[in-house]
């Protein structure tokens, strides 16, 4: 398999800091890798220095002649003036608008990303900067490419849009690089995963939850490494390894080697102990909206909605984009008037509410007096921290402690801002979209907090994976207004909403064509028959390649050459699916 781009030997710094150090890889036909690291490490660096758009210090950059490849940075600009039009449908050279209409692919990819609601004459200068990201990524991938280099494409989709997203890019094969802090879409979506770490880029087989058991197990085995670093690793691990059954079922040879590992790590939280706590911290009534009716200007979000949220309820709320969440959870924060009904609060309730708004702060104030403004030291849960190892937590060194705020960037901010947060130990967290601008380390820090936090949560967020973790119960908007509670979760959440849109295309008759001949409908099964037995042999030996990766775990060589046949066998196993529903198609009477 032939490498689309190289890089050989590639330094770049940023001022005297290397973010990159004598980095040597390369991109193949067909890879989908995932790229991590800590904000600030280098990722964006990588992806920037990989397609073309900087320079690097030393080294060199290598493309195979005539690469087609399409490029999304948070740096990326539409031009002024254009149209949605303009951006994503001019560039495919359609002279005429029914050249357009009739291309399915730039009609699914602009309803994926959520933008045929603006219309194709919308100018892009009066949207929100979430869509214009999505117009310049619509641009991308209507394009026929052999690379699609992303960063952070998830921050402005709902969790259908990511959904969407993954399932358009498995389906295309197209290689990819990505920069995410989604590790649903990690795991879901990519097959290597580049971690961006002191300047180097360490390369691991697989998603996220490979790259979480390689970590861990690297911290076992390294006795330098700090044992908060091994111990988080290991409780992500354990969350993995008993997670929900979508993410369990994909076959993980990696983790099924690694039970040793986390035998003796207990469940994420004690639910029975933290709600015991929160009863006693917070009494009977917590949070109240009775009868309450929520508006926009074109339209009504809820309609006589009563709510009770209690102590210790911990509770995710999703929907599309535009549904109402933020109005909602601004009504519970008592931020925002109800055209009728009434809030009630608990005279107990302490509450926080972290916004994806930003608030100002002196920015000639030191990070670490930034927190300390709040408290000096703080009690979560049953862990009794300092200001200091709180934003330690949250990512900031004891040396980056002394930045002044305003040299932070959006996502220092952020951390600083949600650090401030949780050093006024509020007993209710109202939380908007906190994953914006948090690396995977941040995360699992926050995760590991709330964890064992006893108090009641609400939260926002289009990361499944966080809500699947720190969540009990799932609500969703779908716009009738009501608030839907979701037993099964968001995998419910995701099946009602196809359901809806389902609902909502016309039912056309299907075109009448030739029915088949008896001759071709025999011929066809007895291929489907041939098939049959190739899928079955197929499985088998799939089965068997597992279970030698499972007893190669510490042989490199030997995992390489396995994991290689490992993805002959599947990729075979696709093609002769797809034969075997083209030979149904003909035998069926």
């Amino acid at each position: 398999m032939a490498n689309l781009v190289n890089l050989e030997s590639v330094s770049k710094s940023f001022g005297v800091r290397p973010l990159l150090d004598g980095v040597s890889l390369g991109v193949g036909e067909g890879d989908r890798i995932g790229v991590v690291g800590l904000n600030g490490g280098g990722k964006t660096t990588l992806l920037e220095v990989l397609a073309g758009l900087a320079e690097p210090d030393e080294g060199r950059v290598s493309q195979n002649r005539g690469l087609r490849m399409a490029v999304v940075t948070q740096r990326t600009e539409l031009a002024e003036g254009s149209t949605v039009r303009n951006a994503v449908i001019d560039p495919l050279g359609f002279d005429a608008e029914h050249e357009w209409a009739s291309d399915a692919r730039v009609r699914s990819i602009l309803d994926g990303l959520g933008i045929t609601g603006f219309g194709l004459d919308s100018p892009v200068g009066t949207m929100s900067g979430g869509e214009r990201r999505r117009v310049a990524l619509a641009a991308a991938l209507v394009q026929d490419l052999d690379l699609v280099v992303l960063d952070e494409p998830t921050n402005h989709l709902d969790v259908e849009g990511v959904r969407w997203l993954a399932e358009h890019l498995l389906a295309r094969r197209t290689a990819l690089v990505v920069v995410t802090h989604d590790r649903w879409f990690l795991d879901t979506v990519c097959s290597r995963t580049w971690e961006v770490v002191n300047g180097k880029v360490e390369q691991y087989e697989g998603g996220y939850a490979d790259w979480i058991f390689a970590r861990a197990e690297r911290a076992r085995l390294a006795d330098t490494i700090e044992e908060k670093r091994r111990n988080l690793a290991r409780k992500e691990l354990a969350w993995l390894r008993r997670g929900a059954p979508a993410r369990t079922s994909k076959p993980r040879y990696r983790i099924d080697a690694a039970e040793a590992l986390i035998s003796d790590v207990p469940p994420p939280r004690d639910s029975v102990e933290l709600l015991a706590f929160a009863k006693r911290r917070l009494g009977r009534t917590v949070l109240e909206l009775e009868d309450a009716t929520l508006t926009v200007p074109d339209r009504v979000l809820v309609r006589d909605l009563t709510w009770r949220i209690g102590p210790g309820d911990r509770i995710g709320i999703v929907g599309v984009n535009g549904s109402g969440k933020t109005t909602l959870l601004r009504a519970l924060a008592g931020e925002r008037e109800l055209e009728t009904g009434k809030r009630v609060q608990g005279q107990t309730v302490k509450l926080a509410h972290l916004s994806q708004e930003l608030h100002d702060l002196d920015g000639s104030m030191r990070v670490l007096e930034a927190v300390e403004e709040v408290a000096r030291r703080v009690v979560l849960g049953k862990q009794e921290m300092s200001a200091s190892q709180l934003a330690e937590r949250f990512g900031f060194s004891s040396q980056k402690q002394w930045t002044p705020v305003g040299d932070l960037s959006g996502g220092e901010r952020r951390r600083l801002q949600l650090c401030r947060l949780l050093m006024a130990e509020p007993n209710v967290l109202l939380l908007d979209e906190p994953t914006n601008d948090l690396d995977i380390d941040t995360l699992q820090q926050l995760e590991d907090l709330l964890d064992s936090w006893p108090g009641t949560l609400v939260v926002i967020s289009h990361d499944r994976y966080l809500v699947e973790r720190v969540c009990d119960k799932v609500v969703a908007l779908f716009g009738d207004g009501g608030l839907t509670d979701l037993p099964g979760g968001i995998e419910e959440y995701l099946r009602r909403r196809d359901k809806q849109k389902e609902a909502a295309v016309p039912t056309a008759k299907p075109a009448a064509s030739a029915p088949s001949s008896a001759a071709d409908q025999r011929a066809a099964r007895k291929e489907l028959a041939r098939l049959e037995r190739r899928l079955e042999t197929l499985q088998k030996k799939e089965a068997q390649l597992h279970a030698a990766l499972a007893e190669a775990a510490t042989d490199p060589e030997r995992l390489l050459a396995l994991d290689a046949e490992l993805k002959a066998v599947l990729a075979e196993a696709e093609d002769v699916e797809a034969q075997w529903l083209a030979a149904a198609e003909t035998a069926e009477p």
